[in-house]
């Protein structure tokens, strides 16, 4: 099985496909959309969704997961964070992705099995995890592929079959 791990932004979204074989999880490959805060929005959307589409579309995953929105004391930076998710599950779903969405809260307790686990603790469970020389950066990659790890768990758990 092969998740697309997604932490989205509209300045950095990272990303992150993890496969899992048996109960191995290796990190195929990963990385970060980066866009121009000097561009209008909607050039911006648009080169997140051609991106996240050639992505999709290079390395075939079998799911998508994705962070699910929590409220922000900032109501603007929210605004931006969901367009830029509503991209990323346009893109899921015209690929005919599943898309599953899970909170900081779930990813933390998926990833290091305590959901008020601190963003070190989190990156250092990513890099052991997966095998990486080091943590991935910028923070937002290491972030994408801890929410595929949370799905390859989940998955299991849940029993989920080749459905949404």
């Amino acid at each position: 099985m092969l998740v697309l791990g997604i932490d989205p932004g509209s300045a950095i979204t990272g990303y992150g496909f993890v496969r899992e074989t048996g109960n191995k999880l290796q990190a195929v490959n990963y990385g970060c959309i980066r866009t121009s805060p000097s561009q209008p929005v909607e050039l911006r959307l648009k080169k997140l969704y051609n991106e996240l589409i050639l992505l999709i579309n290079k390395y075939k995953p079998d799911y998508c997961a994705v962070e699910e929105l929590f409220f922000n004391k900032n109501a603007r930076t929210a605004l931006t964070v969901g367009q830029a998710r509503g991209v990323i599950m346009l893109a899921g779903a015209q690929s005919s992705l599943p898309v599953h969405e899970y909170t900081p809260l779930q990813v933390k307790q998926a990833v290091v099995g305590y959901g008020r686990a601190e963003k070190s603790q989190i990156q250092f469970m990513v890099k052991t995890l997966l095998g990486l020389p080091e943590v991935p950066k910028p923070d937002d990659v290491a972030d994408a592929l801890a929410i595929a790890i949370c799905h390859s768990h989940f998955y299991k758990s849940a029993g989920i079959i080749g459905g949404r």
